[in-house]
């Protein structure tokens, strides 16, 4: 029978119930449990796939498709389970379902309401998430409940789990609640009393919590997690100090030496050997002793929020450990990259342009990509950035001066990049879509193969197919692909029935690297194998800055 941990927040949001989430999940797979997570956000967007990064942090993308929050990155990440659409829903979600059901006449002409109703939909689509009754269903489905105790949205997906763990039994549900500890300078001391609210306001509407996870600066001391026993009802034992570190990869262990999971399987009454988590040591030493460094140059368009490219920093901090240095990263507005200004762009050993959707900040990111193809600078442009360097390319080297996409200029000339009418979708299905059709959930999703062109670039990479998940409504324009090839740009993977354009890349023989992607390689990456892709992109910087610290000197004389 699958059994369920509630994770719950409170007093302020963004304090890791995702990372805090996904750490548990993996000390439990550690010890041998299939798990799986699952998130519940209780914003009315059906998906965040139509709110701005600068609001929600980037949007992740499963293999079936679903545009979801960015925690599954995080749960990706952290366990073996691979995310599918039911593992993240929203409260648009669950009225959209239940007001189609009452449409169809399935509430048999009776009242809908909250309770029972939307309740009853939130435990059903945890139970989806968890694939109960499916051959599939997991030992522990831990689910994150979005936003913070208290919040008025929440609270009808907090009932709904309150009922849950009542229909049951108290051996097949624990709840933990994460908290936080502010630290008040002036008087020199951890602050206990936010706290103490959250979790007598989580009491009043029907929860207790079995393990308190308090979130500060530094480590609670044992006086302070001794008071917070004592007023919130939840023994010393299950008051655990979650502390900030310089890497998320080190929370499972201090997770784990102090009890939580122990606590857990003792609650849900799991007979399991104990934790083993010798790979994620490794791992934290890993980061901790590089034997180098590189930097690299991320010109983009929400540089202001580093969630926007959660999953693209990690990728690039695993292939960082895969090569055995620290990966730094320099965010670089796209919009104040000019011609005039781009050569500061000198300084990193590579250049990277992610995905992005709009016209601000096109040109700077073009630039960029010229200076990298100029300069022979390592380049990688995912989505988007394949997108600018295949406009770069048409300009300066196809001679079509006018190039552009019909994202930015409906009425350019030249099209290289435009809006295809037509896909396959990950699910097999055909869809269409025009310029008035409606944003969300139109795009081409989703995991999608490709062939590879032998002896190239992408081919040393991926070999014969490439499998990786696409977020992108814009494509390179078929009616083009001629032009740029006698110019010398290398179109190397191409979808199996559209024959649309995956990769493409510069000949070696001209430059040392440069790839542009349309599809997204960082929600695959894993800390464990770093990504194929990111893992030749971060040896083609070393192998630049050992180039360029070998070049001699030049000689500078004054008057």
């Amino acid at each position: 029978m699958t059994k369920f941990v509630f994770v719950t927040g409170g007093v302020v949001s963004s304090l890791g119930k995702g990372i805090a989430s996904a750490s548990l999940a993996a000390i439990l797979e550690s010890r041998g449990l299939k798990v799986t997570l699952i998130k519940l956000d209780p914003y009315l967007n059906v998906d965040p796939g139509t709110m701005s990064p600068l609001q929600h942090g980037e949007v992740f993308v499963t293999d079936d498709g679903a545009e979801t929050d960015l925690d599954l990155g995080h749960y990706e990440r952290f366990v073996e389970t691979r995310m599918r659409r039911s593992n993240n829903f929203t409260t648009g979600q669950i009225y959209q379902s239940v007001l189609d059901k009452e449409r169809r006449g399935d509430y048999l002409g009776k009242t809908v309401q909250v309770i029972p109703h939307v309740t009853n939909e939130i435990q059903e689509f945890i139970k989806r998430g968890a694939r109960v009754g499916e051959p599939d269903a997991v030992d522990v489905a831990i689910v994150e409940i979005g936003g913070t105790v208290g919040d008025i949205e929440s609270l009808p997906f907090l009932e709904a789990v309150r009922q849950m763990s009542l229909k049951l039994g108290p051996n097949n549900t624990a709840f933990v609640h994460l908290s936080y500890l502010p630290w008040i300078a002036a008087a020199g001391e951890l602050k206990t009393k936010p706290t103490q609210h959250t979790a007598k306001q989580l009491r009043e509407i029907g929860i207790q919590a079995d393990a308190l996870i308090c979130r500060a600066d530094r480590p609670v001391p044992q006086d302070e997690r001794s008071k917070i026993s004592l007023f919130s009802n939840v023994p010393e034992w299950g008051v655990i100090s979650m502390w900030d570190v310089d890497t998320i990869y080190k929370v499972p262990r201090i997770l784990h030496e102090q009890g939580l999971d122990g606590l857990i399987c003792d609650k849900l009454r799991l007979n399991t050997p104990p934790a083993n988590l010798k790979r994620w040591d490794a791992l934290v030493y890993e980061t901790e002793h590089p034997q180098g460094q590189v930097s690299i140059a991320m010109v983009g368009k929400y540089v202001d929020l580093s969630d926007s490219y959660k999953s693209l920093n990690e990728a690039l901090r695993h292939a960082g450990m895969k090569n055995h240095v620290k990966v730094k990263i320099e965010y670089i507005d796209s919009e104040t990259i000019t011609p005039q200004s781009v050569s500061r762009l000198d300084q990193f050993d590579a250049i990277l342009v992610p995905g992005g959707f709009g016209k601000r900040g096109i040109e700077g990111k073009i630039c960029a990509a010229r200076f990298a193809r100029e300069h022979k600078m390592p380049y990688l442009g995912i989505c988007l950035g394949m997108q600018v360097a295949t406009i770069e390319f048409a300009r300066h080297v196809a001679g079509l001066k006018d190039a552009n996409s019909t994202e930015f200029e409906p009425d350019t000339p030249n099209p290289v990049i435009a809006l295809i009418t037509e896909w396959k979708d990950a699910d097999g299905t055909i869809k269409t879509r025009n310029e008035k059709s409606d944003l969300g959930g139109t795009m081409r999703l989703g995991a999608q193969s490709s062939d590879v062109a032998p002896n190239t670039l992408a081919h040393s990479i991926y070999g014969d197919v490439v499998t990786e998940r696409h977020r992108h409504r814009y494509e390179a324009n078929v009616n083009y692909l001629d032009r740029l090839r006698s110019a010398g740009l290398v179109i190397s993977a191409l979808t199996q029935r559209e024959q649309l354009t995956e990769m493409v890349e510069l000949p070696q023989s001209l430059h040392p690297w440069f790839v542009g992607v349309q599809f997204h390689p960082e929600f695959k990456s894993t800390p464990w194998d770093g990504h194929p892709l990111f893992n030749a992109f971060i040896r083609a910087s070393l192998d630049h800055q050992k180039q360029a610290t070998a070049l001699p000197a030049v000689e500078v004389v004054t008057a």
